[in-house]
């Protein structure tokens, strides 16, 4: 069940992306600033996921050379 609500959120953020690159290109001109926050938000989310993912495996790492150096 897990791995499924993973996946499905996965696809969330690159889908909030596109959204907002067509509706910005084929709506018209006033409505063009209403596609804005959905493609920021996607951003966001993609962004803050890389950089979690990079943290935790700096920690793993970090966790891996400490026992190494036990033994």
């Amino acid at each position: 069940m897990k791995i499924r609500k993973t996946l499905i959120f996965s696809f969330v953020a690159p889908l909030m992306v596109l959204i907002s690159v067509l509706g910005l290109f084929l709506s018209n001109d006033k409505k063009k600033i209403f596609y804005m926050p959905i493609g920021l938000v996607g951003i966001f989310i993609i962004f803050e996921k890389e950089v979690s993912r990079k943290l935790k495996r700096q920690s793993i790492l970090k966790k891996i050379k400490s026992f190494q150096k036990i033994q």
